[in-house]
C-alpha cells in the first residue's frame, strides 16, 4: 500500500483529552497541520458546527498543532475546489461525530473527499470518530432507524462495519434495532467500539487503544478485545485464497 497512512476508527472522545495520546501518536512524525471536519453536525445547525470547531481548536492547541477546518456543510462545499485545498499537508485528517449517512453522502465523490483520499494514501493519518469511523466503512447503517438501507460508505475500510459507542448503545437504542445492527453480513467483519476507545491501523493489522474494548460480532457472539490487543482483521474471504 506504499506510504498510506494508518487509520483510527474511534468509538468517542475525538478532541477530548481522553483521546489525546491516540491523536499524538497519529501525528507523530508527519506534519503538524489537523484538517478538521465537522460535516456530520451540519445538520444539527451552525452552533453544532462551530461547536466542534472550538472542540478541535482546543484539541490543536494541546497537541501544538496547527488547526485546519474544513468547512464542508454541504455537497456545494464539499466540492470546492478551494475547500479540498485545505487539506494538503495535513498530517492528521479528522472525522468527528454527528450523522453517519449525512457525512458519507455529504463527501462521496466530491474534490474534498479526493483531497482527503489522496493525502491519505500519500501518508497522512486518517481518522474517523463515531459517525466519522461509520462513514469509512462500506456501508453505513442510521444508528436511530437501522432497518433503513444503509448509505453507501467512503470505502477506506470496505471489510469492516463500526458500531461506536458500543458500551452504551443499549442504553439509547432499543434491543431490536441494536440486534439488527449487530448482524453480521457476508463479508464484512462487524465491530463494536466503545466509548474513548481506538482501533487504530489498517489494512489488515490493527491495535486497540485508548481506555476500553473493540469486540468483534459474529453469528455465534462477541469476543473482546482490550486495550493494548493486536488483531488481523483481515476480509473474511481472505483466508480462503492464502
Amino acid at each position: 500500500m506504499g506510504d498510506q497512512g494508518p487509520v483510527a476508527l474511534l468509538g468517542s472522545g475525538e478532541y477530548l483529552p481522553a483521546m489525546e495520546a491516540v491523536e499524538q501518536e497519529l501525528l507523530a512524525g508527519r506534519p503538524p497541520r489537523m484538517a478538521q471536519l465537522a460535516t456530520a453536525a451540519a445538520p444539527e445547525g451552525g452552533e453544532r458546527v462551530r461547536y466542534w470547531h472550538r472542540l478541535g481548536g482546543r484539541a490543536a492547541d494541546r497537541l501544538g498543532v496547527e488547526q485546519v477546518v474544513v468547512p464542508v456543510v454541504d455537497r456545494a462545499s464539499a466540492d470546492d475546489a478551494e475547500v479540498a485545498a485545505l487539506v494538503e499537508g495535513a498530517g492528521l485528517v479528522y472525522l468527528s461525530g454527528g450523522s453517519p449517512p449525512f457525512l458519507a453522502a455529504t463527501l462521496r465523490g466530491t474534490r474534498v473527499w479526493r483531497a482527503i483520499h489522496d493525502a491519505w494514501r500519500a501518508g497522512a493519518a486518517l481518522a474517523g470518530c463515531s459517525a466519522g469511523a461509520m462513514a469509512l466503512t462500506a456501508n453505513v447503517p442510521d444508528l436511530l432507524h437501522p432497518r433503513r438501507p444503509p448509505e453507501p460508505g467512503l470505502g477506506v475500510v470496505p471489510h469492516l462495519q463500526v458500531i461506536p459507542h458500543f458500551d452504551r448503545l443499549p442504553r439509547i437504542v432499543p434491543s431490536r434495532a441494536l440486534r439488527w445492527l449487530m448482524a453480521p453480513s457476508h463479508g464484512v467483519i462487524v465491530l463494536g467500539i466503545d466509548e474513548d476507545t481506538a482501533l487504530v491501523g489498517g489494512p489488515d493489522q490493527w491495535e486497540v487503544q485508548g481506555h476500553r474494548s473493540v469486540w468483534e460480532i459474529t453469528a455465534h457472539g462477541r469476543t473482546e478485545h482490550p486495550r493494548g490487543s493486536r488483531l488481523r482483521l483481515a476480509p473474511p474471504h481472505a483466508d480462503d485464497t492464502a
